[in-house]
């Protein structure tokens, strides 16, 4: 005996494609979306299939745009690169209000297990961004896990030689956080990223 009708049991497979959302978060969802009213669910399935149509990579960086640029490529100089792994990075430094360059998203970082090696990622793009004059630092911004630091170092070994800055940020115990309860990885990288007072 089937446990859910056709229906029901197609839309909870699909939500259990999304990252994070187990069978038990899919029911919830599809319930939810069951016990919507039509002009709900209709708006609903019309802001995913707009979202999909409308959301472009921007050309200059590979950040989410609607036209062919970003809004920030268009709108900032481009002395200083931030480069990130994903769009949604480039929304999380965006929030913390304290960078005024330029970003270039790399769509994935290295990870020659799975087969994803630098022609996998958007380096190619960034070193042709960089050939063409006026840039004077590149920040690593991609995560602190063994392939974001392998593609940290990665880059940092193909633009030193150009004469470019290369800084990657700096990580460590988060504001807020006492020292008896941060991990030995967080204590080791804040000892290592000490600074000047």
């Amino acid at each position: 005996m089937k446990v859910f009708i056709e229906p029901i049991g197609r839309l909870i497979n699909e939500f259990t494609k999304l990252p994070g959302v187990g069978s038990k978060t899919a029911q919830r969802f599809a319930y939810k979306i069951i016990n919507m009213s039509e002009e709900e669910a209709t708006a609903f399935a019309e802001s995913i299939i707009n979202a999909k149509k409308q959301v472009k990579y921007c050309k200059v960086c590979g950040n989410f745009s609607e036209g062919e640029t970003c809004d920030i490529c268009k709108e900032r100089t481009g002395d200083t690169i931030c480069v990130v792994k994903e769009p949604k990075d480039v929304i999380a430094l965006e929030k913390a209000h304290e960078y005024s360059g330029v970003y270039h998203v790399l769509h994935g970082t290295l990870n020659p297990l799975e087969g994803i090696g630098p022609n996998e990622i958007r380096i190619k793009e960034l070193l042709a961004r960089i050939s063409q004059g006026g840039v004077n630092e590149v920040i690593m911004a991609t995560n602190p896990d063994v392939e974001g630091e392998a593609t940290a170092m990665y880059i940092a070994s193909l633009l030193k030689p150009l004469g470019i800055k290369v800084t990657r940020l700096a990580h460590g115990i988060a504001v807020g956080t006492d020292i008896e309860y941060a991990d030995v990885s967080s204590l080791s990288r804040a000892i290592a990223d000490r600074r000047d007072m």
